[in-house]
């Protein structure tokens, strides 16, 4: 009889952990399908552009962590919501006005041009305190799952020109809201 019962009780214990992994493992691909699924798809990869222009100087650089993407957004007090940008995968960063090479870390680099000057086109005055070839100032990008470097490229005949370091060729889109234009880039093709 004891025998018997120590058997039952084997049992019984062996079906519950079989049927904690069995939950486990159903639930893990229901989630991560879930998880998927929320995130946008359909950006791409290709050239991004619009040809207005503006003489508003860029007053910040700021990223942000999504669940989906990271993003990056240029802010333009009284930019209105046309600013001027071209954003496209580029195999080397060079600065528009000397041609010189920027080094940027990660696997591609995303070059991000915007129709606002670092300084004030009426003053010369520094608008926004970038140094080329420096890192973006006063963006921490530690810990990104696609940011992986950022490098001001200078400002040249009232455009801005930065280079973007992301972990791969990942798709992206640009939005433009009331003085800002945002750069998302997403953590994955799905």
């Amino acid at each position: 009889m004891r025998r018997i019962g120590a058997m039952v009780m084997a049992f019984a214990l062996a079906g519950t952990v079989i049927g904690t992994a069995a939950a486990t493992a159903s639930a893990a691909p229901g989630g991560a399908a879930r998880a998927a699924a929320a995130c946008p798809t359909g950006w791409g990869s290709g050239v991004k552009g619009s040809p207005d222009s503006g003489a508003v100087p860029l007053a910040d650089i700021r990223t942000g962590r999504h669940d989906c993407f990271d993003r990056i957004v240029f802010d333009v007090p009284d930019g209105g919501d046309h600013l001027g940008y071209w954003v496209q995968y580029v195999d080397r960063l060079h600065q528009s006005a000397s041609g010189d090479l920027i080094p940027v870390s990660g696997g591609a680099i995303l070059e991000i041009r915007v129709a606002a000057p670092s300084y004030d086109p009426e003053t010369g005055g520094v608008a926004y305190p970038g140094h080329v070839a420096e890192p973006l100032p006063g963006v921490n990008i530690s810990g990104y799952r696609t940011f992986r470097d950022t490098r001001f490229a200078g400002s040249f005949e009232g455009e801005t020109q930065i280079g973007l370091g992301v972990r791969a060729r990942l798709p992206f889109r640009v939005l433009q809201l009331p003085g800002r234009l945002i750069v998302d880039v997403a953590h994955s093709w799905t």
